[in-house]
Parts: C-alpha cells; structure tokens; sequence
C-alpha cells in the first residue's frame, strides 16, 4: 500500500490559514482528507458541518476528517492510521495546519525520522501563506515567520483583494526561501495541493547573502553509493544550516525510477522511489535552501563524491 501524503499548511498569525482550511473542510472536491489542527475553535466552520462533542475526531459532510491534536503529532497520525484500518474512517492524504508561531520542523523532522510514520505517511508539500497586506513587516520582524517560509515547497500570498503582492513583499520572500514558488490566492485548491512529490523547481533566484539556494543538476545516472555520500556530507558539513534539500536523482542501480530525496537540516528521509519520471525531463536535479551555504558547492561536492565513487568500482572491477 502506498504511503499517505502529509502536506503541511504553514504561516504567520493571521496569514490567512483559517481560511484556507475552512475552504478545504467545505470542498467535496477534496474529500478523503484528515485535516489535523491545534485546536478546533481555531477554524471558522460552519456549525452544520461540525458533529459536536469532545471527540478528538470530526466527520464532516465534505467527507473530510477534522482532527485536534490532543497529545503530540505522532500518536495523532498513528491514531488515525489505526482507525483508518479498523475502518472506522477513511482519508487518503492529511494535512497538517501549524499555528502562527510554529516551527515547522519538527513537523518535518518527525516525518522524516520515526520509524512508525514513515512505514505509513511520507511527507508532500509544504505550503506557506503570507499576508500582503503585513507580511513584509512580519518577515522583518519575527524569524519564526522567515523560517515558515524556509521551509516551504510554495508560498501562497494571502489578502490580495485588500492589497497588491508588492516588490518589497516578493522581495521579502524571495531572501528568506529564493527560488521560492509564488502564488498570488488560490484559485483551485486541489490545483494548490497538486504537484508531484519530488517535483523540484528549475527557479534560482539571484544569490543573497545569508539564506540562499543552491541548484544541483547532473544528466548522467549516479551510482546509489554516491547518493548516500551526498546526503551525508551534506548533513555533517552544513548541519542546522540546511533548512531544506529536495531533489529527484536518476540512479544508476535504480533505471527510470527516480529517486526522491528530502531532508530537513540534518535529518535525512529515507530515499523513496517513484515508479516513473514526472515529466519529460531525465536528469537529476535538486535544490538546497541554506544559510551561508557557497551556492555551488553541493554541486560540485557531488561531482567530486561521483568521481571518487567511480575511480573506486573501476579498480575494483
């Protein structure tokens, strides 16, 4: 059985959030989904969508579930993949909505390393909100919410029909995650939520000091071993630096399968792989957000790993 996506709704108080998720939880074109919040009063639902009482499990008429997370996150996922089971409901991917001050990796880090979660969920897209109207002072003032952004696979800004996305605003952004990206509002919700995992973007924006994006691309398949060379020179050299790597390699042992790769600071997921490409494109390629992180080194420590490992099979065969 395929792993269950688990995307993770981020941003700053009053980013917009509650709405995002009310939308959700009223789309019966997302149905099939467990929304995990901190809190129900935390989101404007409509009360006839809401069964009442203190269960810490909500069954919508969408067909979605609303789930409060009464202890820590992993019980919360781990309870409700056994009530999955025991078919007491049914969902086919989760989301996860942080509060306003949160840090999103230990979410993340969570994911990525408990055992439990990982034979059952993995981990699907990051999506930050940040507001038009206060988001460029926020991300000025309060690291929590350059961090939202750090983290974040798109970046949705929220309250454009009070005010336009301005330079300052997308500037903003583009120093705490460049590359980032942007979306103005969300048209289609299920067109949000809908990019293949693994997907990298090809966007590099210009390198600033402090956060940057680092571009890895290679066309020529690379050994498994070099991978793992790769993932843990990263996480030993770049540590805490690190905000977040994401790629997809062609591996030799592994054709036409690509490998997906994510990792949080030093915390590496297990390398999963997809059955085929997402798109036409062949070749491996990543992207690493970082904090004083030389913009091409991952690059180059790769070709250098490739190289090594290379010189190493052939005098060995």
């Amino acid at each position: 059985m395929d792993a269950i996506p688990v995307s993770v709704v981020t941003g700053f108080l009053g980013s917009g959030k509650t709405t995002l998720i009310s939308r959700i939880l009223r789309d019966p074109e997302f149905a099939r989904t467990a929304v995990i919040v901190n809190e129900f009063g935390e989101i404007g639902l409509d009360h006839d969508l809401i069964v009442g009482g203190d269960e810490t499990l909500l069954s919508l008429s969408t067909g979605c579930l609303c789930c409060a997370v009464r202890s820590d996150l992993v019980t919360t996922l781990l309870d409700l993949e056994r009530r999955r089971v025991a078919g007491e409901v049914a969902f086919e991917r989760v989301l996860i909505e942080t509060s306003g001050l949160a840090d999103p990796a230990p979410i993340l880090h969570a994911l990525m390393t408990d055992a439990a979660l990982g034979a059952r969920f993995r981990l699907g897209l990051v999506v930050v909100l940040v507001d038009a109207v206060l988001g460029e002072a926020t991300l000025g003032a309060h690291v929590e919410a350059r961090r939202q952004v750090g983290f974040a696979d798109v970046a949705v800004v929220t309250k454009t029909d009070v005010a336009p996305a301005g330079a300052g605003l997308v500037a903003a952004i583009a120093a705490a995650h460049p590359g980032l990206a942007l979306r103005t509002d969300v048209p289609d919700i299920a067109e949000l939520f809908a990019p293949s995992v693994g997907q990298v973007s090809d966007a590099l924006a210009r390198h600033t000091p402090g956060v940057g994006a680092c571009l890895i691309r290679r066309t020529r398949p690379l050994p498994a071993l070099a991978l793992t060379l790769l993932l843990e020179a990263l996480a030993e050299q770049c540590g805490p630096r690190m905000l977040r790597f994401k790629g997809l390699f062609d591996v030799r042992e592994a054709p036409g399968r690509p490998a997906v790769v994510h990792a949080v600071q030093h915390v590496v997921s297990p390398v999963t792989f997809l059955d085929a490409w997402p798109g036409m494109a062949r070749d491996s390629r990543a992207v690493v957000i970082g904090v004083g992180i030389p913009p091409h080194f991952p690059a180059r420590l790769l070709d250098a790993i490739c190289a090594e490992v290379e010189d190493e099979m052939q005098r060995a065969g």
